[in-house]
């Protein structure tokens, strides 16, 4: 056997040793041209492999590149000697390319070069069809044959070509599971998030399609539904079903926040930016790179806190208040509301550029009057979760569970779970009947069920109810109650200490918040 049979045998060890351990298919092919490089003497090599998204050949490994000179490495399937090569399945050789006009030098690498370099390319074939093109450069003297060079590339092109191959299968295979992983997760969401648990109904079952579906893209997603619907729990099922669950998950309520704060809250501040800003901060865009940033209550955003966050969206970067710097983060976005957008944006309230942005995934999560049919499996479900809590296993009389499948639920999920609390405390006996739920309950314009009542509500006391069935049904806030009850924030407050309801409405308002029904 002569030397360069041994050397090549050398080299082909080496190669192999290196595909019976590798995981990572870029490295490898990289780690094979260096071997070739070092071993054989050949100048620079390159893999083109074909990029089906872009019917493109482009460089996937090389040895001797810079990474601007790679980058620079894209061919057409016709384009130069590489795609010749790739056409005709035949080794090409190139012994001068400055002589070639085929030869085009994309990669710009060449130019300062001294001496005759020598260009020799062969085919990689993958499962029987073209897949690639393996090259190298060599510098030569007149009297050099390349049919040995060529044969022996061969052999490792068809080496590469079974291992890209391979690579092909553990991708397909890892993508396989990742989709059998997704299904599994949401499983087992469905299993610990009480919104979903009883979700039997054709309105949330498309919930659940749609959830399963965006989960794992970086689409932007906009909830849209009333207050107390489960918007929250539907960000956060989103969230923990992508790849981004193991980062942060960070919730921002946009009507929750002053104006005047809001721009500092969601994307920093520098050091003296305003007075009290002692130091930089930043904001909540920052705190979820990498992960997810669900803005609730997104239609109450103000003209200019709208054209920052659609620059945002456009771009990925963004600026702190009073600074100069710009910065990227990798944040997903998860937005809802209760408002209709569109009709906003009809209205000038709204930016149109911004709302498309937005609504690439609109999901509309149902009211309860939408689902009628998981009002009572819900109810039970917060019975169980309060007998836990309070030591007493309660249930609904036939007439009571009637009349709250009947009620509209204005306040939704929400407002379900405040009440039943509610009736859980309350309540002494063992069975919930009608005349236990508060007769405000189900004034909203409409008479409440027939049930017995102790006498005759006093003027006082109806529009205490309302007040607080107001509050109720939005979660505290609030200036949202105001707004429906048609009173300014001012009247409301006045309500609010004429029937000495601070209290609960502190305290409603901080345990509301934890329950992120949204």
């Amino acid at each position: 056997m002569n030397s360069v049979s041994q050397l090549e045998l050398k080299v082909l060890y080496e190669i192999s040793q290196i595909i019976g351990q590798a995981l990572d298919l870029d490295q490898t092919l990289s780690d094979i041209l260096r071997i070739l490089s070092e071993t054989l003497e050949m100048k620079r090599a390159t893999i083109t492999l074909l990029d089906e998204e872009t019917n493109t050949l482009a460089i996937s490994a090389s040895h001797g590149l810079s990474p601007e000179e790679k980058r620079r490495g894209v061919y057409r399937l016709d384009e130069g000697v590489t795609g010749r090569i790739f056409q005709t399945g035949k080794p090409f050789v190139v012994p001068d390319i400055s002589k070639e006009p085929l030869f085009l030098d994309k990669t710009q690498s060449r130019g300062m070069e001294r001496g005759r370099i020598a260009f020799l390319g062969v085919p990689v074939t993958i499962k029987g069809q073209p897949g690639g093109v393996l090259t190298a450069d060599r510098l030569f003297s007149d009297d050099v044959s390349y049919d040995e060079d060529v044969r022996f590339l061969s052999i490792v092109a068809a080496l590469i070509g079974q291992f890209v191959q391979l690579g092909k299968q553990v991708r397909a295979r890892e993508e396989n599971l990742r989709r059998e992983n997704l299904s599994l997760r949401f499983k087992l969401s469905k299993t610990y998030h009480r919104f979903f648990i009883v979700g039997q109904s054709q309105p949330m079952t498309r919930v659940h399609q749609m959830i399963e579906k965006v989960a794992p893209t970086r689409a932007t997603v906009l909830l849209l539904g009333e207050s107390g619907t489960g918007k929250t729990l539907t960000a956060r099922m989103i969230h923990e079903l992508s790849d981004r669950a193991k980062y942060p998950f960070i919730k921002v309520n946009c009507a929750a926040i002053p104006e005047n704060l809001l721009e500092s809250e969601l994307f920093g501040y520098e050091k003296g930016a305003f007075t009290g800003a002692a130091a930089p901060k930043p904001g909540r865009f920052e705190e979820a790179d990498k992960g997810t940033i669900f803005l609730d209550e997104i239609g109450e955003l103000s003209a200019g806190i709208q054209s920052k966050l659609l620059r945002f969206l456009q771009e990925r970067e963004f600026e702190r208040l009073g600074g100069i710097k710009t910065r990227k983060v990798d944040v997903r976005i998860i937005a809802a509301t209760n408002r209709d957008l569109a009709e906003a944006v009809t209205h000038g309230e709204f930016r149109e550029d911004l709302y498309y942005r937005l609504n690439v995934f609109p999901v509309l999560v149902p009211s309860l009057r939408e689902r009628r049919e998981d009002i009572p499996a819900l109810l039970n479900h917060f019975l169980d979760k309060l007998s836990r809590e309070y030591g007493r296993r309660l249930s609904f009389t036939p007439r009571a569970l009637d009349a709250l499948v009947k009620y509209d639920w204005p306040g939704n999920v929400r407002e379900m779970e405040n009440l039943v609390e509610r009736l859980s405390i309350m309540v002494e006996d063992e069975r919930i009947d009608l005349a236990d739920v508060p007769p405000y309950f189900f004034t909203a314009g409409k008479p409440a069920p027939q049930a017995s009542l102790d006498g005759q509500a006093s003027l006082k006391d109806m529009e205490k109810r309302e007040v607080m069935a107001a509050l109720e049904r939005h979660n505290w806030v609030q200036s949202r109650a105001a707004r429906e009850l048609g009173l300014t924030l001012r009247q409301m407050g006045y309500r609010i200490r004429k029937f000495g309801l601070e209290r609960m409405v502190n305290e409603r308002r901080g345990r509301d918040q934890d329950l992120d029904l949204g």
